[in-house]
């Protein structure tokens, strides 16, 4: 057996395709097969973030990993960073079977916590931070977290968590955090592979609007290499990551990021402007976002965006809610033909990636899968669809795919490919667009919103006899809430009222933009509020 038939066998040992490894070569991932493989093991022994930092550590010590508003951070200084506290954490009794819960911005501390989680053989779980009291108290104890690694700007929403959940302070503006005194106090030696390597959950919402736990358990740059097939992404490059690691967006990228030996520019909150001064200070060539922060980014005056000099991005990755094609033309027409958009969820990660080709045919597709992803269409009555231009239910299916919910529901499997909850076709050509949900989800800014739940919270009000909450149409965050509110007769109410309601008992993306008031909601014969009616009036 040569040479590469025995890598190539190594690396299918480890889960790894032929496939994938061609990809990973072409794009230099980790120097190339037998690096990828090294990566691999390390990967399955520590987890996806503790792997790739490990093995990045190793190969170039020097190299930047981090850059954010601390300044610099070398691949070795962030693995010791990993390696003191996840000791820590193990002197303390963490690993295995424990949740350590993460409610950080994008900066140093939130990717030291994850990877050193999966270094102490416990499950980190990605919280929102735009979540509101009540959802970060539910969740942490349908969770069962156990430790909570937080920004000082979150503190005081923290009364309404267990009080024996341990907490550690990751980033202050007053200075150190209880995170940075526990790594400065420990060994950054280096740490024996845990038992069973840590895995990570992200959050997605309910059909009632309540976030579900999607474990991402085969998160890894190897099965992330898919993505190269689509987007090339290149090692040793600048990648400034707008998005929010929260999300599927941000943490795919930066896992990927990292397995490529790239530096990653981090800023806690977004900032048109300042990320256009980003791109341009440290000549990126990849930047990551979600339509509304492309949206704002356009929305600058001209003269504003002039003054940066963007010219090195060969990359705008987007992701996280359908763009709107006048949104895909203009980021063309402004930065040139660099414009990735990819279609995937939180349980499915990858679906599809419209490359700038793509967008340039018809700015509305959501482009062709990459390699490793399965995308069919089906029927109501389970039956696949392989004609153009038939509409059907989107299903979809990848090594990177969650396998359940944390609450032991799962999504609807049809020939091993889970439904997305979306309905679209196919052109002649195979590409795949985009036609709707297959139930009332709103999408708004990136994010997942069930009107009923916030339908549920209005009703509360002691001034709302009854309400309607629908999705539409929004140039910036592609859709926008709406709520059509009744009041008790009598009753002294405003929009603002309602707003100010939502907002101090949800996530701040669950506030309705716009609340109208009626006389009475339009009802059928059985007393069903007819939302079309309220759809038809919005358009009209």
């Amino acid at each position: 057996m040569n040479r590469l038939h025995r890598l190539t066998a190594a690396g299918r040992r480890l889960g790894v395709t032929a496939r994938s490894l061609r990809v990973m070569r072409e794009a230099g991932l980790n120097g190339g097969i037998r690096d990828g493989i090294r990566t691999a093991k390390l990967v399955r022994d520590y987890g996806p973030f503790a792997g790739i930092v490990e093995a990045a550590a190793a190969r170039a010590p020097h190299d930047i990993a981090i850059t954010d508003e601390r300044g610099d951070l070398t691949y070795g200084a962030l693995n010791e960073r990993v390696n003191a506290l996840s000791r820590a954490w193990s002197r303390q009794g963490v690993g295995s079977g424990d949740v350590i819960a993460v409610l950080c911005r994008d900066h140093r501390g939130l990717i030291t916590a994850l990877a050193a989680a999966g270094k102490a053989g416990a499950q980190a779980l990605l919280m929102n931070t735009g979540f509101a009291k009540p959802q970060l108290a539910d969740v942490a104890r349908r969770e069962r977290v156990s430790v909570l690694v937080h920004d000082a700007e979150f503190t005081g929403l923290l009364d309404a968590i267990d009080p024996d959940v341990r907490r550690l302070v990751a980033w202050s503006d007053d200075g150190e955090g209880s995170l940075d005194t526990l790594i400065r106090t420990t060994s950054t030696a280096p740490v024996e592979p845990p038992a069973r390597p840590g895995g990570m959950t992200l959050l997605t919402s309910g059909t009632t609007g309540t976030p579900k736990g999607a474990p991402r358990g085969k998160t890894s740059p190897l099965f992330s290499a898919q993505l190269l097939d689509r987007v090339p992404r290149r090692r040793s490059e600048t990648c400034m990551l707008a998005a929010p690691m929260f999300h599927g967006t941000g943490l795919g990228q930066a896992v990927l990021s990292l397995a490529l030996g790239n530096r990653l520019v981090l800023r806690r909150r977004f900032d048109p402007e300042a990320t256009l001064r980003a791109v341009a200070e440290h000549r990126c060539q990849v930047l990551v976002v979600v339509p509304t922060m492309l949206q704002r980014i356009l929305a600058l005056p001209d003269e504003v965006r002039a003054r940066y000099a963007t010219g090195s991005l060969r990359i705008i990755f987007v992701s996280g809610s359908a763009m709107a094609p006048d949104l895909v033309t203009r980021t063309l027409d402004e930065f040139g033909p660099v414009l990735y958009n990819l279609y995937g969820s939180t349980e499915l990660a990858v679906m599809t990636v419209a490359m700038p080709d793509d967008l340039r045919h018809d700015p509305r597709t959501a482009g062709r899968p990459p390699v490793g992803c399965t995308v069919r269409l089906y029927d109501d009555a389970g039956h696949a669809i392989t004609a153009p231009y038939v509409v059907g239910r989107i299903f979809a299916g990848s090594e990177v795919s969650f396998s359940g919910y944390t609450d032991g529901r799962r999504k609807q499997v049809i020939d091993g490919l889970l439904s997305s909850g979306d309905v679209g076709h196919f052109d002649a050509d195979g590409r795949l667009y985009v036609d709707g949900r297959d139930d009332d989800m709103v999408i708004c800014g990136g994010e997942n919103v069930y009107p009923l739940e916030v339908e549920n919270l209005i009703s509360g009000h002691p001034a709302v006899d009854e309400v309607a909450v629908i999705g539409v149409r929004d140039d910036e965050f592609g859709q926008r809430l709406r709520a059509y509110v009744v009041t008790v007769t009598g009753a002294a109410v405003g929009a603002d009222d309602i707003k100010d309601y939502v907002r101090a008992n949800l996530a701040r993306y669950k506030v309705p933009r716009d609340v109208e008031f009626l006389d009475a909601l339009p009802r059928n014969a059985t007393g069903k509020v007819l939302r079309n009616e309220l759809v038809a009036e919005v358009t009209k």
